[in-house]
């Protein structure tokens, strides 16, 4: 998909307009984008399931993915539809949770961003205030799942 582009994506301008990496500065934004590689995948592909080792930390670049939270080895009804810009595959950032506890599946193609999870922990153990500010979208993201969690 990506050699079908006219432009290749820019990690750095679409992480600028992800609301997750909203009030960084341009400096911190091009260490996390650094971080980044851009992969494509095809439609009605999976980017991770549940259980999977947890590596990368996503932002949607281009398409529509269906994020599912698991349950055990199940898939729950509770999830979202993704969308350019957001964010998903937050594992990486949270301690303790070698798996995934989710699935990831492509509706469309999708490009996406994925960011090495242990070198943005790093970074962030690093630059305390680029820390901060994630760790606080990180709670927000949190909660919103667990609210579409309960309500099913």
């Amino acid at each position: 998909m990506l050699e079908n582009r006219e432009k290749p994506v820019d990690a750095a301008r679409v992480l600028g307009q992800a609301r997750f990496f909203s009030g960084l500065t341009r400096a911190q934004l091009d260490r996390v984008a650094a971080l980044g590689r851009v992969r494509a995948f095809p439609q009605d592909t999976r980017i991770y399931v549940v259980g999977d080792p947890v590596d990368d930390f996503y932002v949607l670049a281009d398409g529509m993915v269906r994020f599912t939270l698991g349950l055990g080895k199940r898939e729950t009804s509770a999830g979202d539809i993704i969308r350019r810009g957001e964010v998903f595959g937050w594992a990486p950032l949270v301690e303790g949770h070698p798996r995934r506890i989710a699935t990831a599946y492509c509706l469309t193609p999708c490009e996406v961003i994925a960011i090495d999870g242990g070198a943005l922990t790093a970074l962030m153990e690093s630059d305390s205030g680029l820390g901060y500010a994630l760790m606080k979208k990180l709670a927000v993201l949190l909660t919103s799942e667990l609210v579409a969690f309960a309500a099913g």
